[in-house]
């Protein structure tokens, strides 16, 4: 597993401002694109059904790429993301998060939360751990050291990397990839197995790849723009 090289966030640095001068982009394009992107977009869905076919690395890397250029509180950039590719591991991962989800399915969920999730079909059994050929891991840091050795804080982590994830997701699926977002609870055991330091969180697992031939999704109803927009 490659370690990434300590980067110190600009802490107490003074405010040195840099032009920036992106080139407009005529409305007519903008309005295409904006179609295009929606259009496409619309089309994403959650699989939880995938092919074992291995997907193009940088891809992936691009796409996390991406995710890392999201807004953050202090621009801090609270996030880690570790790919799984060795099957090993998945497959601790996997072992780990079913004994989680039994536990939740058997009980710890609650009726309500059951019923809300009936509609999608999901159970106890996580496939898509495996199947998948590539794991990405999102961590939130909740905390940095600096030089000094002086334990700081990161601001609005969720909502940073609640974002990040997102961009991730968006870019995995405009790049022809299928990803799935995973939240065993509790999800402990993925600092363990993947030996991460004690001020990483873990916030989701992301299985990636190709659809499987067969793959099936719920016959969902997204809301239309109407019900989510207000004009003021």
């Amino acid at each position: 597993m490659s370690i990434p090289m300590q980067w110190t966030p600009t802490h107490g640095e003074p405010y040195r401002p840099v032009p920036y001068r992106p080139e407009r982009m005529p409305a007519e394009e903008s309005l295409a694109r904006a179609a295009e992107l929606r259009e496409r977009m619309g089309r994403r869905r959650t699989v939880r059904q995938f092919s074992a076919e291995p997907v193009p690395e940088q891809v992936v890397k691009d796409a996390i790429a991406c995710a890392a250029t999201a807004p953050s509180g202090a621009h801090q950039q609270p996030w880690t993301f570790v790919l799984v590719k060795d099957p090993q591991v998945r497959r601790r991962i996997r072992a780990a998060a079913e004994e989680e989800e039994r536990i939740s399915y058997e009980g710890r969920l609650g009726e309500e939360w059951l019923a809300a999730l009936r509609p999608l079909g999901t159970d106890g059994v996580k496939p898509h751990l495996t199947d998948a050929p590539a794991l990405i891991v999102v961590f939130q840091q909740r905390y940095w050291l600096g030089e000094d050795g002086v334990r700081r804080k990161h601001y609005y982590v969720d909502e940073s990397v609640g974002i990040a994830v997102g961009m991730l997701l968006s870019a995995l699926h405009l790049s022809g990839l299928a990803a799935l977002v995973h939240t065993p609870s509790p999800m402990r055991f993925l600092s363990e197995v993947l030996g991460r330091p004690a001020n990483e969180k873990a916030f989701a697992v992301i299985p990636v790849g190709y659809p499987a031939g067969d793959c099936r999704v719920p016959d969902l109803v997204r809301k239309t723009l109407e019900q989510v927009l207000v004009e003021i």
